[in-house]
């Protein structure tokens, strides 16, 4: 009975470690990017600098900008609020949330925390000291920040800054030069998705001195093999080459999916007692990762290759479109969806018999799938990143493509 409760808390610990559905908080539980942290740090550490964070949908920029404050050393106190924003805020709702997440002391008191580390009687929220009445501007903004800039060291972010309107964005570059201009040691950290700052900060090149870029692209096969290495090792197991390469290439640089195949592949491991992760139970945890995959990802699939004909080539044109090559942004071209697609099928195909399914992908009655850049050349690529590593689930699952088709086909290039 002991042995058998032993082998039930490991499957419980995996989920722990392994944590598909959530950003990660601990610094103990993330693995790599090393250059991005260093870059942020960096922004910190620099008076007068701030720092957006962008990239693709998945690829982890909430939980870098959640760890930053677990990389600092040498400041007596620091306080990193994180909200998310919305489409609906303004500049005075946004900046209103960060300062509800906010307790400061009062003069006197040396104690400065977060709203949710327990309120004391000496304490009090610093939204309370902007009144309700008032619509915060820049200004009060840069008032505010001085004053919590005098007691610590203030990072704050606003995740999921794409959703805001263009006059709310535009609030925040000018208050970046505000800040900047007045050397408030403060700094703004701003995470959304963009293959571009200037996409997120339209129109705003003034603030760039003052703004560090940091671009998230997709994890390399390292840092990917070190999410499943740390998971394992905290559950005292370990895991087959061949396991971890299967486990790397189907996560397609998307830290999501090493922690969602990592979670069923570890319990797939433990539910036959096994301490060592193979590719049967890799194999295995596919299944569980499919069902546990978002709802909308697996409704849009279906939706993309439904058909009312008994047999046609759109499952096998996006699966062929997911094993493509493609540059570091994830964009690929229709030659690249050739070979692939032939290797799938077992058939020769030229561009002409699958142009049109690239098109249908695009469009709305297949859920736009994909989007496509270009006049004369198209190139194309998922509309959410997460599609991809589950569309080659889906194929492996279905058995229409070998082995050998998702091992030949490297994950996205990403930058040095």
């Amino acid at each position: 009975m002991a042995e058998d409760i032993r082998w039930d808390e490991l499957a419980l610990k995996a989920t722990q470690v392994f944590n598909p559905g959530a950003p990660i908080n601990l610094k103990d539980l993330f693995s790599g990017r090393r250059a991005e942290i260093r870059k942020a740090i960096d922004a910190i550490n620099q008076r007068g600098q701030h720092a957006i964070i962008f990239g693709e949908r998945g690829v982890g920029k909430t939980s870098l900008s959640r760890v930053l404050s677990q990389h600092l050393s040498g400041y007596p106190s620091v306080i990193a609020p994180s909200v998310n924003c919305e489409n609906a805020d303004t500049f005075d709702t946004a900046w209103r949330k960060v300062f509800n997440r906010i307790d400061v002391s009062r003069p006197g008191s040396p104690v400065v925390g977060f709203s949710n580390a327990g309120r004391q009687s000496d304490m009090f929220r610093l939204s309370d000291s902007v009144e309700s009445n008032i619509t915060i501007t820049t200004d009060v903004v840069r008032d505010q920040l001085e004053q919590l800039a005098e007691r610590a060291l203030p990072i704050l972010i606003f995740d999921e800054f794409d959703r805001l309107p263009p006059e709310t964005a535009s609030g925040f570059a000018d208050a970046i030069k505000n800040l900047s201009d007045h050397d408030v040691g403060a700094t703004l950290v701003l995470v959304g998705v963009g293959d571009s700052a200037d996409q997120l900060i339209a129109d705003h090149r003034s603030v760039g001195r003052a703004l560090k870029q940091i671009q998230m692209p997709r994890m390399n096969p390292e840092e990917i093999g070190a999410i499943v290495h740390k998971g394992l090792d905290s559950l005292g197991m370990t895991v087959s080459p061949d396991a971890l390469a299967r486990i790397v290439s189907l996560a397609r640089g998307l830290p999501h999916y090493a922690h969602l195949i990592g979670v069923h592949a570890s319990r797939a491991a433990l539910d036959a007692h096994s301490l060592e992760v193979t590719v049967g139970f890799v194999n295995r945890g596919i299944e569980f990762a499919l069902q546990d995959a978002q709802q909308t990802i697996r409704t849009k699939y279906l939706l993309a290759t439904q058909s009312v004909k008994k047999r046609t080539l759109f499952a096998d044109v996006l699966l062929a479109c997911a094993l493509a090559e493609a540059d570091e942004r994830g964009f690929f071209t229709a030659a690249n969806v050739r070979t692939p697609l032939c290797q799938i099928t077992g058939k020769k195909y030229e561009l002409p018999n699958f142009a049109q399914h690239l098109a249908e992908f695009v469009d709305e009655k297949r859920g736009r799938i994909l989007q496509r850049e270009g006049k004369t050349r198209y190139w194309y690529r998922f509309a959410d990143p997460l599609m991809q590593p589950y569309v080659i689930m889906r194929g492996l699952q279905d058995d229409r493509t070998a082995n050998a088709v998702l091992e030949l086909s490297p994950p996205p290039a990403s930058e040095p």
